[in-house]
């Protein structure tokens, strides 16, 4: 295989990956909220994975150090797990306080 379809499968495998570790680390409470979780999860990994792979090797001045499908795989699993732990995290907060008002 050439390189570009390594830099496609590490971000869909990066995606898929950062979907199901936000599943663990922050428990869905049902079936709808944990499809939804995954679905964003591994379009924000997908569309987002490459500038964030990119930034984060900048950051971590690790740029030479990574291959261009392990900065995709950094990238699009990051993106992944951070969209919906953020999402998911501002989606109970808005329903514990919402009840209120």
């Amino acid at each position: 295989m050439d390189l570009e379809m390594w830099i496609y499968l590490a971000k869909i495998a990066g995606a898929l990956a950062g979907a199901l570790i936000s599943l663990v680390y922050l428990l869905p409470h049902t079936h709808r909220e944990a499809s939804s979780r995954f679905f964003i999860g591994v379009v924000s990994g997908l569309v987002f994975g490459g500038a964030v792979g990119t930034a984060l090797a900048e950051r971590f001045g690790i740029v030479g150090m990574l291959s261009a499908p392990e900065q995709m795989l950094m990238g699009s699993a990051a993106a992944s797990l951070s969209a919906w732990w953020v999402l998911g995290a501002l989606s109970r907060i808005a329903q514990r306080f919402g009840r209120g008002w």
